[in-house]
């Protein structure tokens, strides 16, 4: 019986940039960051209190997936508290926060421009 979603991917063009994102910009906590062959490392973040992590690499001929929507949904308390403080850290939202037939949501980018949205 599956019981939880226990990582998910996030393809990134440069592990750095993503990591100072989503724990400087974000504030998401890191799990894991641990050397991974000779170029990579291995790195895995999380929002705080959950036990969900994300996995911030590419792996070797799936570039093409940088930059693209993957589907994942973020919770956040206060939705338009959250949007105005990422907004002022610089955080990109192709889509304001608006009311949508499952609830209020807007879409944001991380530094690659992977969307993903966000809802309270």
């Amino acid at each position: 019986m599956i019981t939880s979603v226990a990582k998910v991917g996030v393809y990134v063009s440069d592990q750095q940039r993503a990591l100072d994102f989503y724990t400087g910009v974000l504030g998401f906590r890191v799990v894991s960051d641990v050397p991974m062959g000779e170029t990579s490392r291995w790195i895995e973040v999380a929002p705080p209190g959950s036990d969900t992590t994300l996995a911030l690499w590419t792996p070797p001929g799936l570039e093409d997936r940088i930059g693209t929507f993957g589907g994942i949904v973020f919770k956040c308390d206060d939705l338009q508290e959250t949007y105005e403080s990422l907004r002022a850290k610089g955080v990109r939202f192709p889509q304001e926060p608006a009311e949508q037939p499952g609830g209020p949501m807007g879409m944001f980018s991380d530094a690659d421009g992977n969307t993903f949205v966000l809802r309270s």
